[in-house]
């Protein structure tokens, strides 16, 4: 059985592919555009899945995608209804896409399909999923758990912004759902637009930008009044309410009144790249604890529900690793699985796996990885290096070399295997540094991420020395939990605005301790990712410390690399100074000229 599931037209269009109940592969649209969340039509994420698999498009079985357009279209219709004569203009703009393309989606995707081969729409079945059925299907049925709650969060599905599914076995039965226009995705969007940041990509930044608060501030505190006297009401049994007073998103094209948020806060909306100053700090805190309570309170609610001692979280804001971290410790559930990638992209495996599982009722155990996309072989690597006019050696032992430039001080780019599934370098298309560093962190966000130096990076540590430096019980392979250091590997919080916090953190590891004394771990398996174990072995042995800073390859606006190609010219770009490709390495100093491209992207 041979089944491709896709996302897309709307964000982060991906396509992954299953056969006989094996994930095959699945990739972004975005890795191959170098459109950073490319919304068109996933046609080279589709062709890698075939060609990676061997199979043409007349050998597939069923092809799902992850939401149905027509529900959609029935809840936008209906939004502006309710609020006329406001938001007409934006309404009738977005009439003709949704009347040529959106509405008539079957069509649309053949006309798709015919540009990329022929295929038999007798034969093969054109399936569509509900969007948080996808969502809630790409994390549980990967977790192997037989029995779990699972909470869906994001900005809106059709009409579902926030579901709470039982999953036993192949079954997953919906229990509780909150509708569009409340959502908590949209909420935390809403002050990631007023506070500067970009929706649906500064997101992370938002989460990072919180811990510079002061929660004990009494500006915080009045924050936090203020979003939950005004923006959004809050109910014990895991609901909410948003005050759309407050909002825009139905009926123009901003997050937010600016000037009824203005005059709620006293405090001006910031303009992107603008300075961030301490109220801007204290009020991303308010919201990410806002938050944190709304998603607690979801998780003992599907606790209540189901009485399932395990949990699945899905859905854009399942990474939000802060909270997820906070629930884990919490204990309310005694197993946590995220699948890394929760947004819209996972949603292509999603499709994929309600199809097999729910749609074909297939039982074969599925076995997860997030290494599903494209690799490249040694030869090809250096063709193109050679095509490039690089200058390169090779080395027998390219982990033992990487770790030691690390050792030195050196920033590594690090490009092996297959890449990553989802918004998370795992250690096959990672930028990587020494975590003692009291530079590093500024030097990967300023001289080569080209991004806000306030922006924290994640350690990937050797599972089984992982509790050596932070307060953690169970592995984080995916990245997606954030856990405290341990208290002798940190000083006392630093008082101050965000700049005197960042440059006087007082704590052993300062390249990936954030000014709250927390980090976002990634827990490396020999089995996993032997490679990348390795190194970080090799890296321990030289230094007694064993784990690295680990980022996405990638700069400011631009997808995470996905071919050598665009491994070597991020390389060029930055003040990278190592690449190792396969089994290729490439010296800074050693390289030709190189033109820049003149403008890096916004995120």
């Amino acid at each position: 059985m041979i089944i491709l599931g896709l996302s897309g037209l709307y964000h982060d269009s991906a396509a992954a592919l299953i056969i006989n109940g094996k994930i095959i592969a699945a990739a972004q649209e975005e890795r191959f555009s170098r459109i950073k969340y490319d919304n068109k039509f996933p046609k080279h994420a589709i062709q890698f899945c075939l060609k990676n698999a061997n199979v043409s498009l007349s050998q597939i079985d069923a092809v799902c995608f992850y939401d149905k357009p027509f529900i959609k279209f029935e809840r936008i219709i209906e939004s502006h209804i309710a609020i006329v004569p406001r938001g007409l203009l934006s309404f009738i703009s977005s009439m003709p896409i949704w009347i040529k393309e959106k509405i008539f989606f079957k069509k649309l995707i053949k006309e798709k399909f015919r540009e990329l081969g022929k295929i038999d729409w007798q034969k093969t079945k054109l399936l569509f999923s509900e969007h948080h059925l996808s969502h809630a299907a790409s994390s549980y049925f990967v977790s192997n758990f037989s029995e779990s709650a699972i909470i869906v969060l994001d900005g809106v599905g059709e009409w579902a912004t926030t579901s709470i599914f039982h999953g036993v076995e192949n079954n997953i039965e919906v229990k509780k759902e909150i509708h569009f226009p409340h959502s908590i995705g949209l909420l935390y969007s809403a002050f990631t637009y007023y506070l500067g940041f970009k929706v649906n990509s500064g997101e992370y930044k938002l989460m990072g930008l919180a811990p510079y608060g002061n929660i004990d501030s009494p500006e915080t505190q009045l924050f936090i009044k203020k979003i939950k006297t005004d923006l959004v009401w809050i109910k014990s049994d895991g609901s909410y309410q948003l005050n759309m007073d407050y909002y825009k998103f139905v009926s123009g094209n901003r997050m937010c009144k600016e000037k009824k948020w203005e005059r709620l806060f006293n405090l001006k909306k910031r303009f992107p790249d603008s300075k961030i100053n301490q109220s801007h700090c204290n009020l991303a805190m308010a919201i990410q604890e806002v938050t944190k309570e709304l998603i607690i309170n979801l998780a003992r609610e599907a606790k209540r529900i189901t009485n399932s001692n395990s949990l699945c979280l899905a859905g854009g804001v399942a990474l939000n690793c802060v909270v997820n971290g906070e629930l884990e410790r919490l204990e309310i559930f005694d197993n946590i699985f995220v699948q890394p990638a929760s947004g819209d992209a996972g949603g292509a495996l999603g499709a994929a796996l309600v199809t097999d599982k729910i749609y074909f009722k297939l039982f074969s155990k599925i076995t997860f990885s997030p290494y599903l996309g494209p690799e490249f072989s040694n030869e090809y690597i250096e063709s193109t290096l050679k095509k490039l006019g690089a200058n390169y050696e090779k080395s027998k032992d390219v982990t033992k070399l990487a770790a030691k430039e690390i050792y030195n001080q050196k920033v590594v780019g690090w490009f092996q295997g297959k890449s990553e599934f989802g918004p998370r370098a795992l250690g096959n298309r990672s930028i990587l540094g020494d975590p003692r560093s009291k530079t590093m962190q500024s030097k990967i966000n300023l001289k080569i991420k080209f991004r806000e130096d306030f922006r924290p990076f994640a350690p990937s540590v050797l599972k089984e020395y992982a509790s050596s430096y932070f307060k953690i019980k169970k592995e984080s392979p995916f990245m997606l939990f954030v856990y405290p250091l341990l208290d002798q590997l940190t000083g006392s919080r630093i008082i101050g605005d965000i700049d005197f916090q960042l440059k006087n953190k007082n704590c052993v590891y300062p390249s990936i301790t954030h000014v709250d004394n927390s980090a976002r771990v990634q827990t490396v398996d020999s089995n996993d990712n032997p490679s990348f174990y390795k190194l970080i072995h090799e890296f321990g042995n030289l230094s007694n410390c064993y784990m690295v800073v680990n980022t996405s390859f990638n700069v400011r606006g631009e997808p995470i690399v996905n071919s050598p190609f665009d491994a070597f010219r991020c390389f060029m770009e930055t003040e990278m100074d190592v690449l190792v490709i396969g089994d290729y390495v490439l010296k800074k100093e050693l390289q030709p000229k190189w033109t820049k491209r003149k403008k890096i992207e916004l995120d």
